[in-house]
């Protein structure tokens, strides 16, 4: 069994709606660097959506309201769905597309992961309250042993952040700052 990095959101659209996040992916470079060089497989994921939408309900809070939208309009191959060019991925690593918050849903990490035999999650992305919740809540229902790279997520909102690397995420799995997972590899 083994480990698999997880990229979430890190897509152009994404980051430039997040004021100072250009230490964040100066983290997030490294962390994929040593990954590579330890045989770690990195995975990225992405939120992307079919041209027009036709996945999203109305009866869906924070997706419905994406309807019509500059974003959801141009589907798939928008460039603002691209991950960002800072932590682009490499031809032969896997890219995953998703229609909802959690890495799991909508796309086929799942399948990625058994392909693979990983067992463990390293989980870092934006945002800490959106993907990488989401995504650590599945993982850890799906019993997958998880690090959360405190230093390797960011939200909108710095307090929910430091909530969840500091209370609700070491119930999950274990937190360690990018640095210190990097060290340990």
């Amino acid at each position: 069994m083994g480990t698999a990095l997880i990229i979430g959101d890190i897509q152009v659209g994404i980051v430039d709606r997040f004021t100072n996040s250009e230490k964040l992916l100066v983290r997030l470079a490294s962390a994929i660097e040593a990954a590579r060089a330890a045989g770690v497989p990195v995975i990225f994921v992405r939120s992307a959506f079919r041209a027009g939408g036709p996945e999203i309900s109305r009866r869906n809070k924070a997706f419905g309201a994406m309807i019509g939208s500059p974003g959801v309009a141009g589907g798939e191959n928008d460039p603002a769905r691209e991950i960002h060019p800072s932590v682009a991925p490499r031809p032969d690593e896997v890219v995953v597309t998703k229609r909802r918050t959690s890495a799991f849903s909508g796309g086929d990490l799942d399948i990625v992961l058994r392909a693979l035999d990983v067992d463990h999650l390293v989980i870092a992305g934006l945002a800490t309250s959106g993907v990488v919740l989401s995504t650590v809540r599945q993982a850890a229902d799906l019993d997958f042993r998880l690090t959360v790279l405190s230093d390797g997520c960011q939200d909108f909102d710095e307090e929910v952040h430091d909530i969840l690397v500091g209370r609700l995420f070491p119930r999950q799995g274990d937190v360690v700052t990018v640095e210190d997972w990097v060290a340990s590899l």
